[in-house]
């Protein structure tokens, strides 16, 4: 594994790409096969077994709630945490479910405005009335884009080199995404100009179980 200091590096879309305040994110109208992707990220999980087995990777907890559920659209809230330090999150977004076609989907990436005002939200997800969703703040080019393989399983990653990051001397980041109902597999990597990578897992991704 080529590790750069920070636990932030670690995990899907903790990537050092650009962000900009956004206008309103597209919303999907719902759909039986956008509640099933949204179903199937929704909960909490671990990587525990992973870490158990493997000094290499680390124990996190991964919480993924529907927010705004009386407003048009997809939106989940995203909390990761060290296993040990549970009320310190190192990382917090809103994803954004866009369905389009019947078996593809985006999950688009957003950062929050003062995210330490909303730890704890995949608990108490009434902490986010207070923003909307033009208070969120795009990732550009760190989609991931998404595609049903087989019933209940989605696949996909982020767009070649879209993803801009300046990690460690990377020029981009790449994220590979697997979900099913019982897993959340991500494996994310950094590139430098000549193609080579700088940071990141080389034997596979990460293996998040829903506990």
């Amino acid at each position: 594994m080529l590790r750069i200091p920070g636990i932030l590096l670690l995990f899907t879309l903790t990537l050092a790409c650009s962000a900009s305040k956004s206008t309103a994110p597209a919303a999907s109208p719902p759909t039986a096969e956008l509640e099933a992707l949204e179903k199937a990220m929704t909960g909490t999980f671990t990587s525990a077994a992973q870490a158990s087995a493997n000094e290499d990777y680390y124990d996190i907890n991964l919480h993924m709630t529907p927010i705004w559920t009386d407003q048009p659209g997809s939106y989940l809230y995203v909390e990761q945490a060290v296993a040990a330090d549970p009320e310190k999150p190192y990382r917090q977004r809103v994803y954004v479910l866009e369905q389009k076609s019947k078996k593809k989907f985006i999950s688009r990436v957003y950062e929050l405005p003062e995210p330490e005002r909303f730890v704890g939200a995949y608990q108490q997800p009434a902490l986010l009335d207070v923003l909307k969703p033009t208070d969120l703040i795009a990732r550009e080019g760190c989609a991931v884009y998404l595609k049903q393989t087989e019933p209940g399983m989605y696949r996909g990653s982020t767009k070649k080199d879209k993803c801009k990051s300046t990690l460690s001397g990377a020029s981009y980041a790449t994220s590979r995404v697997s979900i099913a109902g019982s897993f959340v597999q991500s494996w994310d990597q950094g590139f430098d100009a000549e193609g080579n990578q700088v940071w990141g897992a080389t034997d596979g991704g990460y293996m998040f179980f829903r506990e």
